[in-house]
């Protein structure tokens, strides 16, 4: 009966070995995991800042090449302006005849009878 006592406190220790053992690998284990939130935690702040970071040099590369291209773009004079505003404006102007004339629905819209089919004058010389 003695060794069956001592074979219980063997066991009664044993179990609170154990259980200590258990113990200390769950707090390991919970500091561990609260290590691996603050260390996500800092990564994605570092992310945030990192985009944010970006995002602004993004933001101010894009105003230095507008600002580089109103410096190198040069403004045209107000004759070569002048002329682009009356060409848009002819082009403009002439776009419902040959639109139709494109789509196939009607015919050269600049006819005459000195006219060839790409629509060059063809002038005759008197002699």
């Amino acid at each position: 009966m003695a060794s069956l006592i001592t074979q219980e406190i063997h066991l009664s220790k044993r179990h609170e070995e154990i259980v200590s053992q258990r113990l200390m690998l769950l707090q390991k284990m919970k500091n561990s995991f609260q290590d691996q939130n603050t260390e996500r935690a800092c990564l994605l702040q570092a992310t945030e800042t990192a985009s944010k970071r970006n995002l602004s040099l993004l933001q101010d590369i894009e105003a230095a090449e507008k600002s580089l291209e109103t410096r190198l773009k040069p403004q045209p004079q107000p004759a070569v302006r002048s002329l682009e505003i009356r060409y848009w404006a002819s082009v403009e102007e002439h776009v419902p005849k040959w639109e139709q004339f494109l789509l196939g629905r009607a015919p050269y819209p600049i006819g005459g009878e000195n006219q060839n089919e790409a629509g060059y004058t063809i002038q005759n010389k008197a002699k």
